[in-house]
């Protein structure tokens, strides 16, 4: 359930803690919990890359396994950050290095938009789905009822095929915004936006993926198979217009 989250999360956290998995630290002051297992390395590539903007993701599941599917041995496939719902960072690698995270066919590339771009991962369950009087999840977990409507969004018209998302925390958006603020000015990223017009399109021409300086999101970068981070996210509470 939704109302539960948090207290999953707390579990979870608790037993990569004891598995040695994680610990206490800090990215430009703010602190955060840095992923640090000898035996789940190489899921990123230790090489730096200069970094010309920020893609938002979200990760379908729930923190302790997000952790798990982020850091997979030998996969390359993951982001510096994990935001979970009680708004903990988690800091899987330093974000000078990369790792992919936009997938095949990304426009622009996968592999030139990986190096550029420094992902970000909100712990979300994604699209939701109405049975009843009960949402799910699209593995078939009880989400919440649909009389909690602070758990969800409903879009006025679907999006890429859904119109339920789960909602974020306050939690999630103060530290993204913090986490954001640390980024823009580590690696003078500029705070900028797509146009609400184009914000939740994928770029018409590789050259414009590669030219953009800013924040984005996944579905920028992929025509199809992705709807992170879309319209269900609310943009204002991070500066867009």
């Amino acid at each position: 359930m939704a109302s539960e989250l948090v207290a999953r999360e707390e579990r979870d956290l608790a037993w990569h803690r004891r598995k040695g998995r994680i610990r206490d630290g800090e990215f430009q002051g703010l602190p955060v919990l840095h992923f640090d297992d000898n035996e789940h390395s190489g899921f990123f590539y230790k090489s730096r890359t200069r970094k010309t903007g920020i893609c938002l993701h979200y990760t379908e599941g729930y923190l302790g396994g997000d952790i798990s599917y982020l850091t997979r041995h030998d996969y390359k496939v993951s982001v510096p950050f994990l935001i979970g719902q009680s708004g903990k960072i988690v800091q899987l690698f330093d974000p000078d290095y990369w790792s992919y995270h936009l997938g095949r066919g990304a426009i622009g590339g996968n592999t030139r938009g990986s190096k550029a771009l420094i992902g970000i991962e909100l712990n979300s369950v994604g699209h939701i789905e109405k049975s009843g009087d009960l949402m799910f999840t699209y593995w078939g977990n009880e989400y919440c009822r649909a009389t909690e409507t602070n758990y969800y969004t409903k879009l006025r018209s679907a999006y890429r095929g859904y119109e339920y998302y789960a909602a974020f925390t306050a939690l999630q958006y103060k530290s993204l915004n913090a986490l954001l603020d640390a980024l823009c000015d580590k690696y003078d990223i500029p705070r900028r936006f797509l146009n609400l017009s184009t914000r939740f399109e994928p770029f018409a021409r590789s050259e414009e993926a590669a030219k953009f300086r800013g924040i984005s999101s996944h579905v920028n970068y992929r025509s199809t198979g992705k709807r992170d981070i879309g319209p269900a996210f609310e943009w204002h509470r991070i500066g867009a217009n």
